[in-house]
């Protein structure tokens, strides 16, 4: 089904990311798989296993997402359509995100003021006795590749489609093959006898995720609430948005010029000025190239109040 919010020009994009997000859905099946078998009594793995499974969220959320945008043009208790959804799964993907590296920085602190000394125990494989660090070293070792392959991936389709969710996931995918890494640091810790190296790392991988989480959740905070366009890997304002509105800005200088977001749709509105005469495309007001004027989905115009009136109370 046609996506009526997006141009032609990026139906391909859309497609490819949507096959990225159900192949990184799998992968990261088999890695919480892998990894749940092989948990132990180590903090880094049980954080990462939670980080795993926690980045099922951004791509769940831009699947729903990219089939609620399908739906087209809306309905009567709809009518602005659909394009919004992205927001609201980015915000849903950012409070996950948050919330869980809270929650595991305190498991992680609280194991190291009360001085645990996990122990990795042995299994019987195959017939024979095997450290389960062992495992847990091969599990971490396999969840490096699928996201950092998947991440890279993701994140010229994300600058493509102006998707912040994607965007995030792309981030997800980072943290957690650097997950990966910090967990190695653990198990090889705990091997070698250095009890606070695995909530040491524990904490570390949680820090990260609270740093992307609250980037992220200020990031789409103000999305929702109408703020200006903010930058597609920050809470900055975006680079797109400054151009646009000093373009609009040398034409009317007088006027009041906003920015919103909706989505991947930017939306000018022009106070104390006419609109001009002729009847132009909204795409005419993009700063440079036509690229990306897609992005420019209104540009409306509210004229001055009438003095008159304004000043009359009668004419109210």
């Amino acid at each position: 089904m046609k996506n009526p919010h997006l141009p032609p020009q990026l139906a391909t994009a859309m497609r490819q990311a949507v096959v990225l997000e159900y192949w990184n859905l799998f992968w990261s099946g088999t890695i919480i798989l892998a990894m749940g078998l092989v948990l132990g009594q180590s903090q880094t793995m049980k954080t990462a296993w939670i980080e795993d499974t926690l980045g099922l969220v951004p791509p769940i959320m831009f699947l729903i997402s990219a089939q609620v945008e399908q739906r087209g043009r809306g309905s009567k208790r709809f009518p602005f359509g659909f394009h919004r959804v992205n927001s609201l799964g980015f915000f849903v993907a950012a409070v996950a995100l948050a919330t869980v590296g809270g929650v595991l920085l305190c498991d992680a602190a609280i194991a190291l003021l009360a001085a645990e000394h996990p122990t990795v125990a042995s299994v019987v494989l195959f017939g024979h006795e095997v450290w389960l660090g062992w495992l847990m070293i091969a599990a971490q070792v396999y969840s490096l590749i699928p996201p950092m392959i998947i991440g890279r991936k993701e994140l010229p389709l994300a600058e493509t489609l102006n998707d912040k969710l994607l965007h995030t996931d792309a981030l997800m995918n980072k943290a957690n093959w650097l997950t990966g890494a910090a967990g190695l640091f653990g198990v090889i810790g705990l091997g070698s006898g250095w009890w606070w190296a695995d909530s040491l790392a524990a904490g570390i991988i949680s820090l990260d995720i609270i740093n992307d989480g609250i980037k992220a959740l200020r990031s789409s905070t103000a999305e929702l609430i109408d703020g200006a366009p903010r930058a597609l890997s920050s809470p900055e304002l975006s680079d797109d948005a400054l151009a646009l509105r000093r373009r609009v800005q040398s034409e009317f200088p007088e006027a009041d010029v906003r920015l919103r977001e909706t989505g991947r749709l930017i939306h000018v509105e022009v106070h104390g000025v006419h609109s001009p005469l002729e009847n132009r495309h909204p795409g005419h007001y993009w700063p440079s190239g036509d690229e990306r004027s897609w992005r420019v989905a209104q540009v409306s115009f509210v004229p001055p109040a009438d003095k008159k009136n304004s000043e009359d109370p009668s004419a109210q």
